[in-house]
């Protein structure tokens, strides 16, 4: 088998030179044209067969290898943060918003595995589709993506799926982590607009103040999942928005905030969807105002596949060593919309530290941050992560049928 390890060390100049230029120039949600173009200009010249978004700025490459062979799925999202970075780094955004979560690490990491995987074409049993995904930071690009097609680009869909995540901080360069069963949880959001009546600052009896009903149920909310979730189950409600008045000495008429919640039992993510809604409809009647609380579930609990999360990690150390392999040992609350492709796939995510050689893991801004840093020497090790997961899986899924057809 190709030493993708090896090859991927060649791509590095390359990669980081498309990391820096996508890092200069984020974009943010489901339209990413300037992404597009660049990953489209990256991948120009292989054996792609290339498609692209309809209410998206996607893009989908399937490369056909020279044996036969099922499919698997190598995805990579694309989008900013609207943040402003505050790293100085040399090739820091000039736009107003950031890749505070690294997704032009893990698009330059999939150009280089198209690339080590186009060089191995001959040797590919089967089909390998990748998903370059826009809108991962709460815009349901993978949904879009799927609705679009992408798990039927190869013709039948894939036997496996696989996507990497660099993080900025907890885990040390280099290091690779991931877990079976759940890994990152279902996200939802609340979104809470209190009215009342306005008036001045100095006669709130005269009004009906919402801002006051909204600070409430907010901390109300907090009050709630301590008493009324079973403390052994993992359930976060943050107020992440608050937004009201003008002026200090005028009272508004509206009070507005908005929530993310992230849980991991089915059970518990609907008690919360209806319970959150009756505290603040409760909060509201106390005061005499009216509310609209309004609870959307959006992505579920990212859940990998034991036989895939148990290959990643066999993967990792043919490729470098045992050592580049810590195991996870519990979820994470963030999450991830990767969780609608291996729902739909048998599949794994796996995480990739990316602080510098000789950073302290503990103390490094986390990934969102205006300050978080990703070191580009990961961008080789993801590249060729990628390309042996799909090589290894191809190759297994191969035997596997020889095997099959033997007995």
């Amino acid at each position: 088998m190709v030493n993708v390890t090896e090859k991927a060390a060649s791509l590095g100049g390359d990669l980081t030179e498309l990391r820096h230029a996508l890092h200069r120039e984020p974009e943010v949600g489901l339209q990413l044209p300037g992404t597009q173009a660049r990953v489209l200009g990256a991948l120009s010249g292989l054996p792609l067969e290339i498609t692209t978004g309809e209410a998206l700025t996607s893009v989908t490459g399937v490369l056909r290898g020279g044996r036969p062979g099922p499919a698997v799925l190598l995805r990579a999202d694309m989008d900013a943060l609207e943040i402003e970075e505050k790293t100085g780094v040399p090739f820091r955004s000039r736009t107003g918003a950031m890749h505070a979560c690294g997704h032009d690490l893990h698009t330059a990491m999939l150009v280089g595995a198209a690339h080590l995987l186009a060089q191995a074409r001959d040797e590919l049993a089967g089909t390998v589709v990748f998903m370059f995904q826009p809108g991962e930071e709460g815009c349901d690009g993978a949904g879009h993506m799927i609705a679009e097609g992408v798990l039927d680009a190869a013709g039948a869909r894939p036997v496996a799926a696989y996507a990497l995540h660099v993080m900025s901080a907890g885990w040390p360069h280099g290091t690779f982590t991931t877990r079976p069963g759940p890994m990152l949880a279902a996200s939802d959001g609340l979104a809470v607009r209190v009215r009342g009546s306005g008036g001045h600052g100095s006669a709130p009896h005269l009004a009906r103040d919402p801002v006051l009903a909204a600070c409430e149920m907010a901390l109300a909310l907090q009050t709630y999942l301590t008493r009324s979730i079973d403390p052994l189950e993992s359930v976060v409600l943050t107020v992440g928005s608050f937004h009201a008045g003008t002026r200090r000495n005028v009272i508004p008429e509206t009070a507005s905030f908005d929530a993310t919640v992230r849980t991991f039992s089915q059970e518990v993510r609907d008690k919360v969807a209806r319970e959150s809604v009756r505290v603040c409809q409760g909060v509201a009647a106390a005061h005499g105002l009216d509310v609209d609380a309004v609870y959307t579930q959006e992505y579920p609990v990212t859940v990998n596949d034991g036989s895939e999360a148990s290959f990643a990690e066999q993967t990792v150390a043919a490729l470098f060593g045992g050592d580049a392999f810590t195991p996870m040992a519990r979820p994470v609350m963030g999450a991830e919309d990767f969780s609608r492709v291996i729902a739909e796939v048998p599949g794994v995510m796996v995480f990739l530290g990316a602080v510098a050689p000789g950073e302290d893991h503990t103390a490094t801004p986390n990934n969102h941050s205006q300050y978080a840093t990703f070191d580009d020497e990961v961008l080789s090790a993801g590249a060729a992560l990628y390309a042996g997961l799909a090589l290894r899986r191809l190759d297994a899924a191969a035997q596997e049928q020889a095997t099959a057809e033997r007995s």
